[in-house]
């Protein structure tokens, strides 16, 4: 595989649809009308501050961070999800991973990229995608585990989060003209999987 990506496969990403718009922020006072979605605000606030919820969010970030879990850990972790799935917030841990907690994580992800300059951030861009793919993805997977029936699976969210949060920020098409040699088959092996029609959504959760 050569650099032929890269007059196109940057432009066809910016095709793709992305996350869905973050709900409108609410007045403290609601009309009627706008109850359900104001209650919906209130239970995600809820969510932020409950300690199980807690828990999984510093593993995560942790795991984003390069850290691993601690033995025993994952078991506890997916009881605490298990626990807030079967309370009034458990509709809202979807929404809360996508919207707050992957691009928190994420944000580590871009910022690792944008520290190094030239060809040398295809390399880097290279590396970190062999750990996101391979170890932080996995984790995230086994983590919400019990989070089962959402329109989007644990792994389409995440993919979709390091296609929007992180290549379309650190400018893919610049990089990948900047490669002077064969694109590193990591590269070419994320460049498959993230692109329109790619096997994005074809892998077991």
């Amino acid at each position: 595989m050569t650099r032929g990506f890269a007059p196109i496969l940057p432009i066809e990403f910016h095709k793709m649809g992305s996350f869905r718009k973050p709900r409108p922020r609410f007045m403290s006072s609601p009309v009627l009308s706008d109850l359900p979605r104001f209650q919906a605000t209130r239970q995600t606030l809820q969510l932020s501050s409950s300690s199980a919820w807690n828990s999984v969010q510093t593993a995560v970030i942790n795991v984003f961070k390069g850290g691993g879990l601690q033995s025993n850990e994952l078991y506890a972790l997916n009881e605490n999800i298990r626990r807030l799935l079967k309370s009034e917030l458990g509709s809202f841990i979807t929404d809360y991973f996508q919207n707050q907690l992957l691009a928190k994580g994420l944000f580590f992800v871009e910022e690792k990229i944008k520290l190094c300059e030239g060809e040398n951030r295809i390399e880097v861009l290279a590396e970190v995608w062999d750990h996101f793919f391979t170890e932080t993805l996995p984790t995230l997977q086994a983590i919400f585990y019990p989070v089962q029936g959402q329109e989007l699976t644990i792994r389409q969210i995440s993919l979709l989060g390091f296609r929007d949060l992180v290549l379309l920020k650190v400018k893919l098409g610049d990089l990948l003209l900047l490669a002077q040699s064969k694109l590193p088959s990591s590269i070419v092996q994320m460049l498959l999987i993230l692109q329109p029609g790619g096997t994005l959504g074809s892998d077991p959760r």
